[in-house]
């Protein structure tokens, strides 16, 4: 008795389950779902790789990475192109008990124009565009419950002109396939099609229902909590195939980058109790104002864009993504403080936005539109018609754009109004064009915003165009003090997120940037951080901490400023080390502590610290703003003693002998301890360094890099300590260099000297081949090079690395760099292949090293840079570096030479003391 209830309860449970599956769209993928989970289809290229002949691919796919086709970037002529086609065969059965529902055939994305077959039968027109989710009823071409056949004809180059020309023909590359899933949907024949969702920050929630058409019947909708809970239920009538339902929600927690709060809505289609059938849709309460001639606003708070351009891009998949990599991609833009990403040039894959939604990112979504000329008004309608209805209920989505620099069809503006039940405002990226003027790769005075747009709210939606390691941070400090406090400047978006490096199959895995056309991201290829990713993340920091130097007299105070839009500062807390170091580099953390501070957004105040006994001894103050996850905001870092205080108390050589000189015609040769310094008598130069024997090839200086310099004599003098110097002295103004050879075999150097009255560089440089260095570690900024116009982004502390050749974004990409210029030097260990190494400590503030020239790739645009002579320098001044297109002259004051001047007979001189040991 007890087993025949058990059963009969056991069919209750399978019966109510089975209503429930009836209730929901059920989904059979024909594809895998992303980049890392593909499934076989049969395939037949047309030409290029691998073509002419039936074989298997992967899907989805782009097919130049599975072998097939050409490689095409898209600044190449059309007519030097292939058009190759591809052929795709895959047989898929569904359930016999689909025949009582309605079954749809979804495709997210081919390239670019892709005709189907279902059954031999053609299952709708041709669809043309290839950043579009499409469908088709293919209800009554199916077999039930036997095999089917679906054969797609996709060719990689439209038909239709305007379509390759505002997708095909553009700055990126250019593949075909199959690149995101495909998939059945089956509903009951009574359905919800799809919903449109307009939730606001007050809590009113409208959604336009669409159906198949139907009357007599009530829609219902359950607004709940990710975890299900019901907090409104809202209830309506059919209304033939729309139907527009509207309630509230009092106090919802509101949606922003901030907190990303997410509600789901349960659409329920009902006759009588029963559920018919049932759809869920994820959302996110908030209010998108563009307030003319004031700013962008979300839930009343105005905001600034930190943004960043981005294209779906992965170097072995290409245009193949998964919700991995889409999360991986969000989360290094919020790593970097980013607050907005803008899609370039055209919609991404749906789980992006899925992610930019739940992990929180403000998204302008963009209709496809390179440059001019746009879509036809008639593809154009259709493509915008399918990227509303995929996109619509992003909360993350605030503005839509149409087309990008020319590439925006103006018949089509009022579109997207009609579309969107949320009314979300339209920009034409590039153009002042309604209430915004977002024009692209402004100059620094342009940030005036004194011109002839000047009551438009501006954000450029393309800046500081980033190639290899210029732009991006280079120039993006001074360019972000005015956008943050100019009240009609809403923002900036970097181009470009990532560099776009293809692995070519045709060249065993390559990375091809296409020249300089690819190099341009902020990541490499596989998400390398470069250099400009630390100075964006610490200068778009929503905790700001002023810059300070910590002297003797510090009184543990640092102001600081919350710049988050929403959130207090009381949510953050503040990691405090003293650190200090021996003469070996090795950290010792003197003292910590964890502080708290209540700040409202917008708001200034004062972080107080504890001041330990003795701090004064500790080498770095060490601050870390965490957030309320647990992840670092950004890592601020005060040198707490002086270089020469430093170079004092770390250099412990104690041993002493007498120093030896002698002279010929042409050289001091002084002696000492095993040691040999040989100088040319006539101009001062370091010309052999000799220890124990062995050369160590560091020579031909220390030479002027910023004004040559004509010597007036070099002595030699004996001095009361029973150490050498061997004197320079320079005609006009009295320059001089002071070599000093001490008793315990170290090399003093002290330098005296007027620059050039308007330079880059100033100070000195020496002669080593890069051939016998091996790396080097320091004490001062690191682990990243700098530039003059991007400081910001590095920390002080003790740092090492490896000899490498990497030109940022383009060759080698093993980061960081090793070449360039390094700030705040206190002491270097040069490490070679051949134990000709040595230690130098800087005895004077503010000196950046240059270590060796990097590398270049051939085609630089305005990132040209032109280096000190030498390999090795200790220098007052570097040079700044300039954009893909723009020089260092235009990027503001941080990018500009140096100045000197001279005030009467007052010969104010530029002052340097360095300190070489050999024996180290």
């Amino acid at each position: 008795m007890i087993h025949k209830i058990s059963l009969i309860f056991l069919s209750l449970i399978f019966s109510c389950f089975q209503g429930l599956v009836g209730q929901n769209t059920e989904i059979k993928y024909l594809t895998g779902k992303g980049a890392e989970d593909t499934l076989s289809w049969d395939f037949y290229c047309s030409a290029g790789m691998n073509s002419k002949k039936w074989t298997t691919i992967q899907v989805p796919s782009c097919w130049e990475q599975q072998k097939f086709g050409q490689y095409n970037y898209g600044h190449v002529a059309f007519k030097n192109r292939l058009k190759e086609t591809g052929t795709y065969k895959r047989n898929f059965n569904v359930p016999k008990d689909w025949k009582s529902k309605e079954v749809k055939i979804i495709f997210e994305g081919v390239m670019t124009d892709a005709s189907v077959k279902i059954n031999g039968k053609l299952a709708g027109e041709v669809h043309q565009g290839a950043f579009y989710q499409f469908d088709y009823d293919i209800t009554k071409l199916l077999k039930y419950g036997k095999e089917n056949k679906i054969e797609v004809l996709v060719k990689k180059f439209s038909d239709d002109k305007s379509i390759n020309m505002a997708e095909r023909k553009a700055d990126y590359w250019v593949f075909g396939g199959i690149f995101r899933p495909i998939y059945l949907e089956a509903r009951p024949r009574k359905n919800i099609q799809r919903v449109a969702i307009n939730a606001k920050a007050n809590g009113v929630f409208e959604a336009d229902v669409l159906t198949s058409n139907l009357k007599k019947l009530k829609i219902e909708i359950d607004i709940q909590t990710l975890e299900g809970n019901t907090v409104k239920t809202i209830t309506g009538n059919a209304n033939g195939s729309l139907s527009r339902i509207s309630g509230k929600y009092n106090m919802p927690k509101l949606w922003n980058p901030e907190t990303p709060n997410l509600y789901k809505a349960v659409f329920k289609l009902k006759s009588g109790e029963k559920i018919i059938h049932q759809h869920i849709e994820k959302f996110g309460f908030r209010t998108v104002e563009l307030r003319e001639s004031d700013g962008v606003y979300v839930n009343g708070t105005k905001i600034k864009f930190k943004g960043v351009n981005r294209h779906t891009f992965h170097p072995d998949y290409a245009r193949t993504s998964s919700k991995k990599l889409s999360i991986e991609a969000v989360e290094l833009m919020k790593e970097m403080n980013m607050n907005a990403v803008r899609m370039s040039h055209y919609p991404p894959e749906k789980n992006f936005l899925d992610v930019c939604d739940s992990l929180g990112l403000f998204v302008l979504d963009e209709l496809s539109g390179w440059q001019a000329p746009a879509y036809d008004e008639k593809p154009g309608r259709k493509l915008l018609k399918e990227m509303i209805a995929r996109d619509v209920n992003h909360p993350s989505i605030v503005l839509w754009d149409n087309g990008n620099e020319g590439g925006w069809n103006t018949k089509l503006d009022d579109d997207f109004a009609m579309l969107d039940i949320q009314k979300r405002e339209v920009i034409h990226p590039y153009q002042p064009f309604g209430k915004t003027n977002t024009t692209h790769y402004v100059h620094y005075d342009y940030l005036s915003l004194d011109g002839f747009y000047k009551r438009k709210i501006f954000f450029p939606t393309e800046v500081l165009h980033g190639l290899y390691d210029g732009g991006h941070g280079a120039g993006l400090e001074d360019y972000w003090f005015r956008i943050w406090n100019h009240p009609m400047a809403a923002g900036v978006f970097l181009w470009v997120f990532a560099d776009e490096g293809i692995a070519r199959t045709d060249r065993n895995g390559e990375i091809d940037v296409d020249g300089n056309h690819a190099p341009d991201g902020i990541v490499g290829p596989r998400l390398e951080k470069e250099g400009s990713f630390y100075t964006i993340k610490k200068i778009w920091s929503p905790v700001f901490i002023e810059k300070k130097y910590i002297t003797p007299q510090f009184n543990g105070i640092l102001n600081i400023e919350n710049r988050y839009s929403y959130s207090n500062l009381n949510e953050c807390k503040f990691a405090i080390e003293w650190q200090q170091y021996n003469a070996d580099g090795e950290v010792r953390v003197f003292s910590k502590e964890k502080l708290k501070t209540e700040l409202k957004p917008g708001q200034k105040g004062q972080l107080k610290l504890s001041l330990p006994s003795n701090w004064q001894k500790t080498h770095v103050l060490k601050v870390t703003a965490i957030d309320k996850l647990g992840k670092n905001i950004s890592t601020w870092t005060y040198p707490v003693q002086k270089a020469k205080e430093v170079a004092s108390n770390m250099n412990n050589s104690k041993k002493e002998s007498n120093v030896g000189v002698s002279e010929n015609e042409s050289v001091f040769e002084v002696k000492v301890a095993g040691m040999k310094y040989v100088f040319d008598q006539k101009s001062g130069l370091l010309i052999t360094v000799t220890k124990n024997g062995k050369i160590i090839p560091l020579k031909d200086g220390p030479v002027f890099v910023s004004k040559e310099k004509e010597v007036e004599k070099v002595i030699s003098t004996r001095e009361a300590d029973g150490s050498i110097s061997i004197t320079t002295i320079y005609k006009k103004g009295g320059d001089s260099v002071i070599w000093n050879v001490k008793k315990n075999g170290q090399l003093g150097l002290a330098v005296a000297y007027e620059p050039a009255k308007s330079t880059f560089h100033a100070g000195i440089s020496f002669s080593f081949p890069e051939s016998s260095i091996s790396g080097m570690k320091w004490m001062g900024q690191g682990p990243y090079r700098v530039w003059k116009n991007r400081m910001e982004g590095t920390n002080f502390g003790v740092w090492e690395k490896q000899y490498n050749t990497t030109v940022t974004g383009y060759l080698g990409l093993d980061y960081p760099e090793f070449k360039g210029y390094h700030a705040e030097l206190y002491w270097i260990d040069v490490k070679t292949k051949d134990a000709t190494g040595f230690r130098v400590y800087a005895q004077s503030d503010d000196v950046f090293l240059r270590m060796l020239t990097p590398d270049t790739a051939k085609s630089v645009g305005s990132t040209k840079v032109k280096f000190p002579v030498g390999n090795i320098s200790f220098l007052h001044g570097i040079d700044a570096i300039g954009t893909k297109f723009s020089s260092t002259s235009t990027k503001g004051p941080q990018s500009s030479k140096y100045r000197y001047h001279t005030y009467g007979h007052d010969r104010v001189k530029l002052k340097m003391n360095l300190l070489f040991d050999f024996n180290k």
